[in-house]
């Protein structure tokens, strides 16, 4: 037996393969955010949240991010 790289057709396999791999990647980045949506839409977790103070975090954040911005343009 060859290796693959004799085996004539070995290109389309390693694209074949490529694909797939490609296409479980992208499925489950798909499937951890919708985990992730399911989590965040419980109201027990948005309690929770609440109470940590999450929901300013963006808030907070953003003079940092224009000031951030600012000093890259210059």
């Amino acid at each position: 037996m060859g290796t693959l790289e004799t085996i004539p057709g070995s290109e389309i396999q390693k694209k074949a393969s490529l694909d797939t791999d490609t296409l479980y990647f992208l499925g489950g980045v798909a499937l951890c955010v919708f985990g992730a949506g399911l989590v965040l839409s419980n109201r027990v977790v948005k309690q929770y949240l609440a109470k940590a103070g999450v929901g300013n975090l963006m808030q907070d954040t953003m003079p940092d991010l224009e000031r951030y911005l600012r000093i890259r343009a210059m």
